[in-house]
């Protein structure tokens, strides 16, 4: 039987637990999701965007409430959980400004051209969208969806990671308390198990997930057996590569807070620094210095920069990589050790002389261990930097043009970030390429994703 509930890791100690909804109290969700949809879907844009302002304003006026939420179910910094819920509240409120315009009417060619009197494309939404969420940002993760999905006309049904049941239902009550129609955004505490009976079921017409690649290829392929559309947004293991043109003390200080952000459990935060030879020695001095400075301890308190990983599980994998590769020759230059005491802690590692025959090279460190790798010059960073199977973030430092316009054409990623961290914005498309996933989040493209780009032909 599946286990939901928050289980605090700065303690280890279960603080709530929660019943998983039955087969049947399932059933009466969607059937109210479908019911909403059917009526939800013909609201005014503009009654819609006062909807999401609302849940905006709660975000901000509660962040303080829901940082410390987070923090006990998955063990993110307290700073950092506040300013998770800010930058959702700044998601809502760019959606509900520019959705009008992202759904507006499109004529891209004069319709003489194609012998009609008028030819537009208009976005249609397609209806119920299941959301297959993780616990790393819990609430930016569900926002960035859900804010695109509810103003084009769409309704959800979570399925958030059963370890932060209280972030989820905080999200249904979110947006009822915004004043959006009951049954517009429901969560569904199931466990994994019961994903495909959800997604199988014909009034749900597409699926979203942020996860693990097992459970992208699972998601998608049931999607594929009942031809619905996903997206899926992946693992990562993103590249960092330093040149010698590069600003080398910014780099090592951007470079650390990358691999120590969310504790060291984010997608898109670089894992593997590939570094010039030419610099190799300075970048690797600073950066250790840097990863030694990172605090680790108790997430609620101000001065702490690392908290717990989010499980014994999480932590005893990122253990077994650092084990494995140190049995295989590379070296360990700072951390690699747990400490003593309760919670999940690990600290900010990072490790040299990283082979192919390692399964750091080829599999992603989902905790604040770093790889440190030494190339010569901008073709063999580039292949390092290739050199996995997944594509979704990427970082190079060079103040060298020419430099720059290579690694933006050919670091194989979905997003190449220049002499500046990874991060996502409302703003821009987010996602990956390869193993990475598929599709695209946020920006126009996110709010479109799921709407029928319907041509109308008027003759």
């Amino acid at each position: 039987m599946t286990t939901i509930a928050t289980t605090n890791p700065a303690t280890g100690e279960v603080e709530k637990t929660f019943d998983a909804l039955t087969d049947e109290e399932v059933d009466r969700r969607i059937a109210r999701t479908a019911d909403t949809f059917a009526s939800y879907r013909h609201s005014r844009v503009e009654q819609r965007a006062e909807w999401m302002n609302a849940a905006a304003d709660i975000l901000d006026r509660e962040a303080e409430q829901i940082g410390a939420m987070l923090t006990a179910e998955m063990g993110k910094t307290l700073k950092s959980a506040g300013a998770e819920a800010q930058k959702c509240a700044k998601a809502c409120r760019f959606y509900a400004a520019h959705a009008a315009e992202f759904l507006a009417e499109r004529r891209p060619a004069e319709p003489g051209d194609v012998g009609a009197s008028d030819a537009y494309v208009r976005y249609e939404p397609l209806g119920p969208v299941l959301a297959v969420m993780p616990w790393n940002f819990p609430l930016w993760q569900v926002i960035r969806f859900a804010a695109p999905g509810l103003m084009a006309g769409n309704v959800g049904l979570l399925k958030h990671s059963s370890n932060v049941p209280q972030t989820a239902l905080f999200l249904e009550d979110l947006f009822r308390r915004a004043g959006f129609p009951e049954g517009a955004f429901q969560t569904l505490l199931i466990g994994s198990a019961k994903v495909e009976r959800v997604l199988r079921d014909p009034r749900v017409k597409a699926a979203t997930l942020t996860g693990s690649e097992p459970a992208g290829r699972s998601v998608a392929s049931i999607a594929g057996d009942e031809i619905k559309p996903t997206v899926l947004e992946l693992g990562g293991s993103d590249p960092f590569v330093v040149m010698p043109s590069a600003d080398i003390e910014a780099a090592a200080r951007t470079a650390a807070e990358s691999r120590c952000l969310n504790n060291g459990q984010s997608c898109i935060s670089a894992k593997r620094f590939i570094v010039d030879i030419g610099c190799a020695d300075e970048f690797e001095r600073l950066f250790v210095e840097n990863m030694r400075a990172q605090k680790v301890g108790d997430p609620m308190d101000d001065s702490t920069d690392v908290g717990p990983l989010v499980s014994e599980d999480g932590r005893a994998d990122v253990e077994a990589l650092v084990a494995d590769a140190v049995e295989k020759g590379a070296t360990v230059l700072c951390g690699g050790k747990r400490p003593d005491g309760p919670g999940w802690f690990y600290p900010p590692t990072v490790i040299s002389g990283v082979t192919p025959e390692m399964r750091m090279y080829h599999e992603e460190a989902f905790g604040p261990v770093a790889s440190l790798f030494r190339v010569r010059g901008v073709s063999e960073a580039v292949e390092v930097a290739n050199a996995t199977g997944f594509g979704l973030g990427s970082n190079a430092w060079t103040r060298d043009d020419t430099e720059r316009d290579r690694f933006v054409r050919e670091l194989d990623a979905g997003q190449v970030f220049i002499n500046g961290k990874t991060t996502s914005y409302p703003e821009l498309p987010f996602g990956g390429v390869k193993r990475s996933g598929y599709g695209r989040e946020l920006s126009a493209d996110g709010l479109r994703a799921f709407c029928n780009a319907k041509t109308v032909w008027v003759g």
